[in-house]
């Protein structure tokens, strides 16, 4: 379970991408179960290939937070190129999964500029068997999206895992 979920843009408002909103139901999050997610986001400048995310994943022990490793692409990684991902997970040509269809929310790069939301959607969680140090306690994850070195988008999340 996952609880005590909160989040905040850390681009100094200057970055093309900018969350907007972002709601999480159930709290805490139940794995396996359903998930509501509502979310909005605008996009000033189109993004394209390569998109590189740096992932930085902490996790509290007492008052210090400890940054943990990446481990099978999971933990604090840098990811490359994004797109590449995304086209493994869902091969250009095919239809975006529901709900983005619906709403019109892209599922390949690039990104063009404009507004996506959407509107509280439900996602079924699979029971996936979590990494050994994801364990109880409290996260805290800073993901900063970037091309050519361009900063493009920077959010933090924090939320609590219990089991």
């Amino acid at each position: 379970q996952v609880g005590g979920f909160a989040w905040e843009n850390c681009g100094d408002g200057k970055d093309p991408v900018v969350l907007q909103s972002l709601s999480v139901a159930p709290d805490p999050i139940a794995i396996p179960g359903s998930l509501r997610v509502s979310a909005a986001v605008k996009i000033s400048k189109t993004m394209a290939s390569p998109l590189k995310v740096l992932l930085v994943v902490e996790k509290a022990l007492g008052d210090l937070w400890i940054q943990l490793p990446c481990i099978d692409q999971m933990g604090s990684c840098t990811y490359n190129d994004v797109c590449a991902i995304i086209d493994n997970l869902i091969p250009p040509g095919t239809t975006c999964p529901e709900p983005l269809l619906t709403y019109g929310i892209p599922c390949h790069c690039p990104f063009k500029a404009g507004s996506y939301s959407l509107p509280a959607s439900d996602f079924l969680l699979p029971d996936v068997e979590l990494p050994s140090w994801m364990t109880n306690g409290n996260y805290r994850v800073r993901a900063v999206v970037s091309n050519g070195g361009d900063e493009l988008a920077c959010v933090k999340l924090a939320f609590s895992l219990q089991s």
